[in-house]
């Protein structure tokens, strides 16, 4: 809104206010300022006054918005970079899919330093062939049958291995001894091999089976052929009168037991044998409650009775011979002359 500079000032004003009076902020005379110009401060005034109240209500109203955005949504935590952010971002490393953890190389090693197909070849064949033989391991353990179940599972672990650790070169002049069991400290393969190879012999199965790991020898299936003997008999007369099964049974068992004896003196026996003969023998004693004189123990006790009797013999013989001594006894000659010497005397008198 404007005003026009020749507006004239009229004798009545809107508020009351007369030629010659005290104007508008107490200016008096006919000098005062034009009311125009006063009512045009005014309406200014107004409108700035009217801007800043708009501004301050919308200002109020943002920050009161943004309160109560803040105060409905949960506060969250400051996202910080993890460690395997870096890890992830790294142009040498990636994890792998699986595992959030393990990492691996985008880059290879040189060529002169990477294990060549013959050896990478027969590391692949020994741990299929290791894998293998620890499967026929673990259900063999009880009932132990690591000999009669487990040779071929060795004798195939022992041919890769034998051809890993030869001097022999294979296809291009290339040997995996020093490649594969020794290039580091740990020496990983060796040290696979040596755990199984240790079970073997610990188990003594060269003493069960042939040289070549194919078949058992024939004291060991002559020894089987017996026990199986032992076990069909004790499965016929279980379910009866004990006292039967020890009858009817004690040939067998005594037929099988003779034969382990002799085959534990001779060294020849394995694990499976032992263990074997370990289950029938707590059958027949802690099952079945049999039992039989054993031939060795009849020295032992005539051995025994006679040390028993020594002493007693002994006693008693010291006792005759001393009263054969008493006996036997002769006065001597003295004592005769002094007799006839006090008769002499008595005769006198």
């Amino acid at each position: 809104m404007a005003f026009s500079r020749d507006f004239k000032y009229q004798s009545h004003d809107p508020v009351g206010c007369k030629r010659g009076s005290h104007g508008l902020f107490g200016v008096r005379g006919e000098n005062a300022a034009p009311f125009p110009a006063m009512f045009r401060h005014r309406y200014v005034l107004v409108f700035l006054l009217l801007a800043v109240d708009i501004y301050i209500f919308g200002v109020s109203d943002a920050v009161n918005v943004t309160a109560s955005d803040s105060a409905t949504k949960p506060q969250q935590d400051p996202i910080y970079p993890s460690p395997s952010s870096s890890v992830v971002n790294s142009p040498v490393f990636k994890p792998a899919v699986d595992s959030a953890f393990s990492i691996s190389l985008l880059s290879s090693f040189p060529d002169d330093l990477e294990i060549s197909e013959y050896c990478s070849e027969l590391l692949r064949l020994f741990g299929q062939r290791y894998v293998t033989y620890v499967d026929c391991l673990v259900p063999s353990a009880r009932p132990v049958k690591v000999c009669e179940n487990c040779s071929p599972g060795y004798q195939s672990l022992h041919e890769v291995f034998m051809n890993i650790s030869s001097d022999q070169v294979g296809p291009g002049n290339v040997s995996c001894r020093n490649t594969i069991l020794s290039s580091d400290r740990l020496m990983l393969v060796f040290l696979l091999y040596s755990n199984v190879d240790l079970i073997w012999k610990k188990s003594n199965c060269e003493n069960c089976v042939t040289g070549d790991l194919k078949g058992p020898k024939n004291d060991t299936l002559y020894y089987l052929t017996l026990l199986n003997q032992t076990i069909t008999c004790f499965d016929k007369y279980k379910q009866g009168n004990l006292s039967e099964l020890c009858k009817n049974c004690k040939t067998a068992y005594k037929n099988l037991n003779d034969l382990y004896s002799g085959m534990e003196a001779n060294n020849t026996l394995c694990i499976d044998l032992e263990d074997a003969m370990n289950m029938t023998r707590k059958l027949w004693s802690k099952k079945f409650h049999c039992s039989f004189p054993r031939e060795e123990t009849v020295p032992v006790v005539a051995v025994s009775a006679f040390l028993l009797f020594l002493p007693i013999v002994f006693y008693l013989s010291s006792f005759l011979h001393s009263e054969q001594k008493k006996r036997k006894l002769i006065h001597p000659q003295r004592a005769k002359s002094y007799s006839s010497l006090m008769n002499i005397q008595d005769k006198k008198s």
